[in-house]
């Protein structure tokens, strides 16, 4: 497993654990904090599920301004785009297309960047004092790193409006019952219960998941015969799997099946 600067990286049984690790910042997203977090999804090795959360009071405040080499606010009113392009775009697209289930643990603020990357795990669990936010239109920018269509597409025009255009934040419980997010959760349960959960998922029929996770992504932008497609093709891609031939002998047994991600 490679060393990094801005995060940290652990294997906990078939998860690997990442922790957004510049809590003086509030873990905000230098461009080598997105370098490394994409680098890591691309080193997953044998994991079958990954955790990401963040060090210290927050998750991540979103994209560091003020770091060395960052744009700034100027910059960016001007039209640059190349850090979208180059680094946050890249990584949003990266957790989207994680072969294997991502949970993401948000402690505290997910801004700007930090919204879009939690956004894009599967499941997202939040302390009750963590927020959503989406705070562009107080400084004349707009949200970007994905944000417009992971919210459009998860809490539909009219609340992705409001937290666009009044840049309001969205506590944990109110993320929850728009569908926002997966579960709010008291602070203190917050790493045990995304832990279980990636556990869980890191022991279930990877093959199954990794074709989910492509069928549902063909779901929020294909007609419906090529969702009908894609499932077709979906299920005789798991259909092969030795997990789906395990469920299957577990099923007749009438015992718990014993998946290897195979």
């Amino acid at each position: 497993m490679a060393d990094y600067e801005t995060i940290l990286t652990e294997r906990v049984g078939n998860v690997l654990k990442i922790t957004l690790n510049r809590p003086e910042r509030l873990n905000a997203a230098s461009i080598e904090l997105a370098n490394e977090l994409t680098s890591a999804f691309y080193d997953l090795g044998d994991a079958r599920a990954v955790l990401i959360t963040g060090a210290g009071k927050g998750f991540c405040s979103g994209a560091d301004l003020a770091a060395r080499g960052e744009r700034s606010a100027l910059q960016m009113k001007g039209g640059s785009h190349l850090a979208l392009q180059n680094h946050y775009n890249p990584l949003v697209s990266q957790i989207m297309r994680c072969p294997v289930p991502v949970v993401c643990a948000v402690n505290g603020p997910a801004a700007g960047v930090g919204c879009s990357i939690a956004l894009a795990g599967d499941f997202v669990i939040a302390g009750r004092s963590a927020y959503f936010l989406q705070a562009f239109v107080n400084i004349g920018l707009v949200p970007d790193g994905g944000s417009t269509w992971l919210l459009a597409r998860s809490i539909g025009r009219a609340r992705a409006t409001r937290m666009m255009m009044l840049g309001e934040k969205i506590g944990a419980d109110q993320a929850e019952e728009w569908g926002l997010i997966y579960k709010a959760v008291d602070d203190a349960a917050l790493m045990d219960e995304a832990m279980a959960l990636a556990t869980l998922l890191s022991e279930g029929p990877t093959v199954a998941y990794r074709t989910m996770k492509a069928n549902i992504a063909t779901a929020l932008d294909g007609t419906l015969p090529q969702v009908l497609l894609a499932e077709a093709e979906g299920q005789s891609l798991a259909g092969a799997s030795a997990d789906a031939m395990e469920g299957g002998m577990a099923f007749l047994q009438k015992r718990k099946p014993a998946f290897k991600g195979a």
